[in-house]
């Protein structure tokens, strides 16, 4: 196989031109355009929020210095034990009185 030439490419536009006809394809090419635009941006998108997410990561739990050593900081604080939610107050005699 012999590389790519001039006429091969010649060849591909005229198939190109008889199989969607002249006025449908600069159609076609726009519309590629706009969803590779659109592709583009979106990939852009997904990388920008992975960054911003690394960024903002901090440790859950950091190493507890030994006794008598100085506790090392290394920017990062240690994330604060998750909190029960509050269950509403529900009056014993109030809910056998409901029934």
């Amino acid at each position: 196989m012999g590389a790519l030439k001039p006429w091969h490419i010649l060849i591909f536009v005229v198939v190109l031109v008889l199989l969607f006809g002249a006025k449908r394809l600069p159609d076609a090419a726009r519309s590629l355009g706009r969803s590779l635009r659109i592709i583009k941006a979106e990939t852009k998108g997904l990388i920008d929020d992975d960054n911003n997410v690394a960024e903002k990561a901090e440790p859950q739990f950091s190493r507890q210095p030994i006794q008598g050593e100085a506790p090392q900081t290394n920017g990062y604080q240690q994330a604060p034990p998750p909190q029960q939610p509050a269950q509403p107050y529900v009056d014993p005699v109030q809910r056998t009185n409901d029934r």
